[in-house]
């Protein structure tokens, strides 16, 4: 099982050594920034790193050849149709809400900013529309009263995405497929961004 991981910063890293705890090959990193700390975790680890031509696009050329899987961690880059169509699996990212619920950029200071009393997370099929493909895994959490959108994904999301990633990439691994679901069109909701969010 051969993956490329496309991400930054600290999900990206903390990816980086999930997979790498779980015995799975990572063929290639790519960043759209050659400075981020994802890609200096990947050197260390001799992994080739390529740094994204275009930091909103990632291109069919910048994905490793016979990759299986492309992995999205924290990357706000669209994987372009050509480039998905390079992994026999196509590709996977994580999202912190229960799409098709809050997609966009915030959707955990949507969940907050809405009172949701149950946030979570998805694994969902990387596709031409943002945030729109269809399901392979999801969980839910309760939000405590009072926290912070950083506090719920430190807390309780961050985690939990780790937990379904690995969750489907075993599966993956296993089936050599990926479990699908559509998403409900009925319930979709956007989070764009919010003014004095981190992103």
């Amino acid at each position: 099982m051969k993956i490329t991981l496309v991400g930054s910063r600290h999900f990206g890293v903390t990816t980086l050594n999930m997979l790498r705890d779980h015995g799975i090959a990572i063929a290639r990193v790519v960043v759209h920034d050659g400075e981020d700390r994802l890609a200096a975790a990947a050197r260390a680890a001799g992994i080739d790193v390529v740094v994204q031509a275009d930091p909103k696009l990632v291109t069919a050329s910048e994905i490793a050849p016979d990759t299986d899987l492309i992995v999205t961690a924290h990357s706000h880059a669209r994987v372009s149709k050509e480039a998905l169509a390079t992994a026999r699996l196509g590709g996977i990212g994580y999202h912190p809400s229960l799409l098709p619920r809050h997609r966009g950029i915030a959707a955990v200071e949507w969940t907050i900013n809405e009172g949701d009393p149950i946030a979570g997370g998805t694994i969902y099929h990387l596709a031409d529309r943002m945030d729109a493909g269809a399901i392979a895994a999801q969980d839910w959490v309760f939000v405590k009263k009072g926290e912070t959108a950083r506090e719920l994904w430190e807390r309780a999301l961050a985690p939990l995405g780790l937990r379904l990633l690995a969750q489907v990439i075993d599966h993956a691994k296993t089936h050599k497929t990926l479990p699908s679901e559509p998403q409900d069109e009925e319930f979709a909701t956007k989070a764009p961004s919010m003014p004095g969010s981190k992103h």
